[in-house]
């Protein structure tokens, strides 16, 4: 018999797999992110992945969208709430002035959080205007 944490493991695979493959770097422990997102030059967009319904239906598939976008951020990170909490709570430590939100996006410049999309603004729209919202931050910050 397959232990839940196996199981787990097995389904969230994909999930994870759905944004490396489209050049994220996962960030699995504190120390990967306080690696990645101290005092970084450019800019990152740091993606909360998650098993909620609106992340696989609509916030993996315009993420993926957005990077097609003629302008991007240097780097792409992501942490996976409820599958690596510290990780998660670490990259959340960096979102100061936003309450934890998965699925969400973080862009950040130089080290500093300068726009976050959060769960409310992903469930409730189709994923060209969340793509759009993507997009939109990329042309203002990443230039």
């Amino acid at each position: 018999m397959m232990s839940y944490e196996a199981y787990m493991k097995q389904v969230i695979q994909p999930m994870r797999d759905e944004l490396t493959n489209v050049g994220f770097t996962e960030l699995r422990t504190p120390e990967e992110v306080e690696q990645a997102l101290s005092g970084a030059k450019g800019t990152a967009l740091v993606v909360v992945n998650s098993v909620c319904g609106c992340a696989a239906g609509l916030a993996r598939p315009a993420v993926a969208h957005s990077l097609r976008h003629s302008v991007k951020p240097d780097h792409l990170y992501t942490v996976f709430a409820g599958q690596d909490k510290e990780a998660t709570a670490k990259a959340r430590e960096y979102f100061e002035g936003y309450p934890p939100s998965s699925p969400s996006f973080a862009l950040m410049k130089d080290g500093k959080l300068v726009t976050m999309i959060e769960r409310h603004q992903i469930e409730n729209n189709d994923l060209a205007t969340i793509s759009k919202l993507l997009t939109d931050a990329y042309d203002q910050y990443c230039q």
